[in-house]
């Protein structure tokens, strides 16, 4: 399924310095996910800090937005 990049995610990626390829890997193998609607919030560990990407899943997946939980 094709991910797609909000303008406001791409900015917070850049402004977190978060790699395409982990938001990408947490979307694709979460260590847990939720549900609200079609809005999905993925949480992964990664290089010992926890990832967390929301989106929304349609014909596509569109990317809201990622973060480090502390």
């Amino acid at each position: 399924m094709q991910i797609i990049y909000t303008k406001h995610s791409e900015l917070q990626i850049e402004d977190r310095k978060i790699q395409k390829v982990w938001v990408e890997e947490t979307i694709k193998a979460p260590d847990e996910v939720k549900r609200n609607g079609n809005k999905y919030y993925a949480v992964k560990k990664l290089n010992g800090e926890t990832l967390k990407v929301v989106y929304v899943k349609e014909k596509y997946i569109k990317v809201i937005t990622s973060f480090f939980l502390k």
